[in-house]
């Protein structure tokens, strides 16, 4: 391994550092076997910690709609749609901040500074909605800095290629299904055992422990987060770093960017002028507004008759959530074997219809229990679909911008959906459900229109390669 004996270790490592057409360099087909699953083995210990960050942001973003049950609004006085506000201002923070954030993420190359320590403000903002501190306020704050959501997803897409990329997404997105179920656990437990402890209502020793918590994990997290496969990581060596760059560029293109310090205001005007990128974001508009179910779903829980502390509990929000872990794993993984991504998008979101479907249509328990679980496995195509936004925008700089935006526009969905779901119109909920039934309708045709684009590019590009007898280059996965 002479190849990364000499300077390497003073400066950062480049894919070009060693000829891109061959393996010779890490001994062979069979050696450069070796070093990647090692690679891929210390990567994913170390993204690890994105599924517990996922899970607790997920976790503070939700606790409003827990704490409701337990005297948030009498508390707080408030009225009218004056909760879905609440719920609401949070996306609109996160509108404001989400193609700068990655912008300048993509620039510095830091990840596992900026990443925690913005988790670590919106943590201690979140202990401050428990104290006398307008919710509005707070909620609007956490939103600026819940940014770092989807930065998680473009820190992924830099490590891992688009063959890999749906299992990741899958565990990572895995963490909001998850922590569907965990915080509906851990915001019982919490909401029955610390009410009027030191004065304190239950609903704000909701916010004290779980925006703690959030802090305590933050900090672990600067020590354990990667940064940018160009930055020099002290736990690679560097036959690891050279490949972990040089996969990356096998699977994009000639034209991906080394360099991440380059090419933001390019990626910016890049990302602007794609219709791909637009398209992509008005679809998942339409697949989050149909998700919207999930900030109110332990007050759907709740319609079926049961009390307070049992709708949150393990026998009736839990198990569809861990439910839908399983089934959105599954699917992504299979989504990766097969290369094929329109399919695992659709179907998911079928099933999710049937559940809306079915939840509108009778007021008998058993039929909505089974149709929360059918809803909630709706979320396997979200998953999916991030991971086809992701692989089907590149080089790098332009998939920062892209992805930033794309989740800065689909979060007018979780705006819009915040107020679909008014007590008025419930037990029932019936023109709730029939509106999330149109938006994943919507998304269906919108992703098969999407699909016919990218068939359509892959055929040039092949009719291209055969015209100017070239090797075959990039495909659009389908």
């Amino acid at each position: 391994m002479d190849d990364f004996d000499d300077d390497s270790q003073d400066r950062p490592l480049l894919a070009g550092d060693l000829d891109i057409d061959t393996d010779a360099g890490f001994g062979g087909k069979h050696g450069r076997q070796q070093i990647e699953s090692r690679l891929l083995t210390k990567l994913d210990t170390r993204m690890s910690i994105l599924v517990l960050i996922y899970i607790l942001n997920y976790i503070d973003r939700n606790n409003a709609s827990a704490a409701r049950l337990h005297g948030f609004e009498r508390d707080l006085g408030l009225t009218g749609t004056q909760f879905a506000s609440i719920l609401s201002v949070l996306y609109v923070g996160y509108i404001m901040m989400q193609i700068p954030s990655n912008m300048f993420l993509n620039y510095i190359g830091r990840p596992s500074l900026y990443l925690p320590i913005c988790m670590m403000a919106w943590g201690l903002i979140s202990i401050s909605t428990g104290c006398f501190i307008g919710a509005m306020y707070t909620r609007f704050f956490i939103g600026k800095l819940r940014l770092t959501l989807f930065s998680l997803k473009f820190l992924i897409s830099k490590w891992y290629t688009r063959r890999e990329l749906s299992q990741r997404t899958a565990l990572l997105s895995c963490g909001s299904l998850i922590s569907n179920a965990f915080g509906s656990l851990i915001a019982s437990g919490i909401l029955d055992m610390m009410d009027d402890k030191w004065g304190y209502a239950a609903w704000r020793w909701l916010f004290f422990i779980e925006g703690g918590i959030t802090v305590v994990v933050a900090f672990a997290a600067i020590f354990i987060l990667p940064d940018f496969p160009e930055t020099k990581a002290s736990w690679l060596t560097p036959a690891e770093q050279v490949l972990a760059q040089r996969r990356m560029v096998e699977d994009a293109g000639v034209d991906e960017d080394l360099d991440p310090k380059q090419g933001s205001i390019s990626g910016l005007f890049m990302a602007a002028t794609d219709p791909k990128i637009w398209w992509l974001a008005l679809t998942l508009t339409s697949i989050v507004l149909s998700l919207s179910f999930n900030a109110y779903f332990p007050t759907l829980a709740e319609t079926m008759g049961y009390n307070k502390t049992l709708t949150l509990l393990l026998f009736l929000s839990a198990p569809p959530w861990f439910f839908a872990t399983f089934y959105a794993f599954a699917n992504s993984r299979h989504s990766d074997q097969t290369g094929e991504r329109f399919w695992h998008i659709v179907t998911p979101l079928l099933v999710g219809i049937l559940g809306f479907l079915l939840a509108m249509s009778t007021m008998n328990t058993v039929a909505r229990y089974i149709s929360l679980f059918m809803m909630a496995c709706s979320y396997a195509g979200f998953i999916t679909y991030l991971s086809w936004a992701s692989g089907s925008i590149r080089p790098s700089h332009k998939r920062a911008v892209g992805l930033a935006g794309i989740n800065m526009v689909s979060s007018f969905g979780n705006i819009a959906g915040s107020y679909i779901w008014p007590s008025a119109w419930g037990p029932d909920y019936r023109a709730s459900y029939s509106i999330c039934i149109f938006a994943s309708t919507l998304g269906i045709l919108l992703s098969f229109m999407f699909r016919q684009h990218l068939a359509f590019l892959n055929a040039q590009a092949e009719k291209r390669e055969i015209e100017m007898d070239e090797p075959k280059g990039y495909r659009y996965l389908l």
